[in-house]
């Protein structure tokens, strides 16, 4: 075996990892009106102090926007999922096998409800946070000390 039949070395992960940046990057510049909206209203810690992030991947996919803290995943679907419904399904079997929550909401519900669709976020994130982040933690640890 040589060095070139070795694809599990340093220079093939180096080289996924060019590769979902990339992807990830063409998705972002890419989004729908929809997934633009929504990110305005997520990005910056702008809900309730929770860090999202756009196209995140997890494992072989790329969830439209995430919350890593939380472990959850919020998905947009536009007409086009309509033909793409066991792909969504697999999609939303492999993040849960991952440990998140998926969230999905039809891309006119985002464009026409914001306030109800953050609303809904916001729901999920106060439900799905039992193990408190270390920052959570330890802002919660200073709030008990303080007189």
């Amino acid at each position: 075996m040589t060095a070139e039949d070795d694809v599990s070395g340093p220079l093939s992960r180096s080289r996924e990892r060019v590769r979902v940046r990339v992807r990830a990057t063409t998705l972002r510049e890419n989004a729908t009106d929809a997934e633009a909206q929504l990110w305005y209203h997520l990005r910056d810690s702008r809900l309730a102090g929770y860090k999202f992030r756009r196209q995140r991947a997890i494992g072989p996919y790329f969830a439209d926007v995430a919350c890593l803290e939380a472990m959850l995943v919020v998905e947009l679907d536009g007409g086009q999922h309509a033909d793409a419904i066991a792909y969504d399904e697999a999609r939303t079997r492999f993040m849960e096998a991952e440990g998140f929550r998926v969230l999905r909401f039809w891309s006119n519900d985002v464009l026409a409800q914001m306030d109800l669709v953050k609303e809904q976020i916001l729901q999920a994130l106060q439900t799905l946070t039992p193990a408190l982040s270390r920052k959570r933690e330890r802002e919660q640890d200073t709030k008990d000390l303080s007189p």
